[in-house]
């Protein structure tokens, strides 16, 4: 997804996010609170996996926050 919207967008770098907030909607291997958020950059592209909790609204503050401060870190590299 990251690609995709770095190539749509003609961008060097993009953020994407993919995952279960909750309340519903996990399983037993994918359960709320999974996220996988991926960067794209001019020279690599790379995901994370993280596990955040069974908070609908605090997964998705901090699946934001952590994508913009890896971006932040990479952006660092540039």
């Amino acid at each position: 997804m990251a690609v995709g919207i770095k190539e749509k967008m003609n961008t060097g770098f993009a953020i994407s996010t993919t995952g279960i907030a909750g309340p519903g909607g996990g399983t037993e291997e994918k359960p709320v609170g999974t996220v996988w958020i991926a960067i794209a950059t001019p020279t690599k592209v790379f995901a994370k996996h993280f596990q955040l909790g069974d908070h609908r609204e605090r997964n998705i503050q901090r699946a934001s926050l952590i994508a913009l401060n890896l971006l932040r870190k990479e952006l660092k590299n540039y």
